[in-house]
């Protein structure tokens, strides 16, 4: 195996048994991965366990990825997504918070910011978004990076339900078009 082969490449190794190429994906994406989980989930530790739960995904089933339906890190980090949205639906190990308590961890607008300013200048990404208008940029980050749902994403906007709707599918729509 070459010292960066791309995540697309280790895929297929995965799904042949090999564990090396697990490793090196792991070394390779388990760092964004957690950032992703972490900013859902608000708490390292089971943001670690979504992650675990992520790449024990990807072991048993490195043979359903399709290179024609999006790029490797696409799928683990929908993967990533959607194990942590399904950690905090569950909510049976999360620790509720008074609402004071919940005002003191953080804006999520805040998150949205951090997240777009530390995606590199020369990501393929940063630049679809920056090509999007802002309020539409940032209700897609708000569901996509944050996983508020629409609700929550209009009442931090202070926007009807409607507009969110409706900026996240344009937004989305816009970003295939401009990644593909």
């Amino acid at each position: 195996m070459k010292p960066h082969t791309a995540p697309e490449d280790l895929i297929p190794q995965i799904a042949k048994g090999e564990r090396a190429a697990l490793a090196q994906l792991f070394e390779a994406e388990s760092g964004r991965l957690l950032a992703v989980a972490q900013r859902i989930l608000r708490r390292r530790d089971l943001a670690e366990e979504a992650i675990q739960e992520v790449f024990l995904s990807v072991w048993r089933n490195a043979g359903n990825y399709d290179r024609s339906k999006g790029t490797a890190r696409g799928w683990l980090t929908v993967m990533a997504r959607n194990r942590a949205l399904n950690m905090l639906r569950d909510g049976a190990r999360m620790d509720y918070k008074d609402g004071e308590t919940l005002a003191e961890l953080g804006d999520r607008s805040a998150d949205v910011r951090a997240a777009f300013d530390a995606l590199s200048a020369r990501d393929a990404l940063r630049h679809c978004l920056e090509a999007l208008d802002a309020s539409k940029r940032e209700a897609v980050l708000l569901c996509y990076v944050t996983g508020l749902n629409h609700g929550e994403a209009a009442a931090t906007m202070k926007v009807p339900l409607g507009t969110i709707k409706s900026w996240v599918r344009r937004g989305v729509v816009a970003l295939q078009e401009c990644l593909a």
